[in-house]
């Protein structure tokens, strides 16, 4: 059964590994400085929140948001990251997550959650056909720097 929650600092490890991939899939490899960011910001909870899945205990997926203003309704929350183990896939891992952001984020008042995917995903895309609107919106980006 699959279970989410908060993580702990005894997750540093599994967390870490599972962000390496998620990364590994997206074709980047993170300085540690970036992770070391990333882990203060969940770690305090002010800026950026993570949650863990579990399957039977084992921290076997990840995800990672934030609420920002937004011009049109209430606050948003987007959802950046969210990965699964290989092994693990199939078993609810994903979804429970989606989920769990989707009730945090309800209970803060939050108008939506929305996230970006790589149309070339279509595993992750059967998931999040399933759970949430495809509104067709296309990402433009300028890169500022390294």
């Amino acid at each position: 059964m699959i279970t989410t929650g908060a993580l702990t600092e005894t997750d540093r490890v599994a967390w870490e590994n599972l962000f390496a991939g998620y990364n590994t899939f997206y074709g980047r490899t993170l300085a540690p400085d970036l992770v070391d960011r990333a882990w203060r910001e969940f770690s305090s909870g002010e800026r950026m929140h993570a949650l863990g899945a579990r399957l039977d205990g084992e921290l076997v997926g990840i995800v990672h948001f934030f609420t920002h203003v937004s011009t049109t309704s209430a606050d948003v929350c987007y959802l950046q990251d969210l990965f699964t183990a290989p092994e693990a896939r199939g078993h609810g891992a994903g979804r429970a997550l989606i989920e769990a952001v989707a009730g945090w984020a309800r209970d803060r008042g939050c108008a939506r959650v929305y996230w970006h995917t790589q149309t070339s995903n279509t595993t992750a895309r059967r998931l999040y056909d399933q759970v949430a609107l495809d509104k067709g919106f296309m990402q433009y980006q300028i890169p500022l720097g390294s």
